[in-house]
């Protein structure tokens, strides 16, 4: 591996880097210290669209790190920085699957959310349906919720994904992640969602132009290979796996790429920018 150095910017993956579902990896507040001590910039860049930048806040000063909401960036954020770009929010109609992280950053850009089962058919409301449908992670993911995406997709919506990870770490192990609601209505629709998320660069490409430094002088950390690892890749930019979260170095034998380094945790990272 090459030598570590030459490193004034991170972007920071969370889950399976930081913690497990509300469990903080050691070495976790030291890791925050030596960033700031050595005045490393960073963004915390998540595929996870289930939280606004405000609790994502709030859950770091729970774990006992501070941290302001412009160290943040979600796959919400990014997809509705996206789709703004690419649709008037004034007059444009969204129906989310998601939690309040990924509905308030479209309501920040001006878009309209629309209800469950306001839909396109009512005869005498002819255009209630959603012109966009989003799939976030969602722990209250019902039946009326796939349903409602899964008409709207089938009446021509634009069907886009926050993110593509098939699998979530939590302190009780991988669960199903919103990939997985992605296949389902992949399936149901026969539409193949656009994904904003990692392995896509914009979110990458995002956080670089918030951090405003020079992108050779930028490591992407993550626990993902084909997600953290290969938007990185796809990115242009270096990338440090480590080996707390989801992939291990097993999986390089699947792939043609691989990071420029790997670490067990956050803990030998600390050690390797303090060397």
């Amino acid at each position: 591996m090459e030598p570590f150095i030459n490193i004034r910017a991170l972007i920071i993956d969370m889950d399976g880097v930081l913690w497990h579902g509300d469990q903080p990896m050691p070495g976790l507040t030291d890791f925050f210290q030596t960033l700031r001590e050595q005045q490393i910039r960073f963004i915390l860049a998540t595929n996870n669209a289930s939280l606004t930048q405000e609790q994502y806040v709030i859950k770091l000063a729970q774990m006992g790190v501070q941290v302001t909401r412009d160290e943040i960036l979600t796959s919400s954020m990014a997809t509705a920085l996206y789709l703004s770009k690419h649709n008037n929010p004034a007059e444009s109609r969204v129906f989310v699957i998601g939690e309040d992280g990924a509905k308030q950053p479209l309501l920040d850009h001006g878009f309209t959310l629309t209800k469950l089962y306001e839909l396109n058919d009512d005869k005498d409301n002819p255009n209630m349906g959603a012109d966009i449908v989003v799939c976030g992670k969602d722990s209250t993911l019902s039946w009326d919720k796939l349903a409602t995406a899964t008409l709207n997709i089938r009446a021509g919506a634009q069907f886009i994904g926050t993110n593509a990870d098939t699998t979530l770490p939590t302190e009780r192990g991988l669960t199903h992640g919103n990939g997985a609601i992605l296949a389902a209505l992949q399936a149901a629709t026969g539409i193949t969602p656009t994904i904003i998320g990692k392995p896509e660069p914009i979110i990458y490409q995002q956080a670089l132009a918030l951090l405003d430094v020079d992108p050779a002088q930028t490591v992407a950390i993550g626990d993902r290979l084909e997600t953290d690892i290969l938007g990185a890749v796809r990115t242009g930019i270096r990338s440090l796996m480590v080996l707390s979260g989801v992939s291990t170095e097993d999986d390089f034998k699947t792939t043609d790429y691989r990071p420029t380094w790997v670490m067990p945790d956050i803990r030998a990272v600390t050690q390797a920018l303090k060397n």
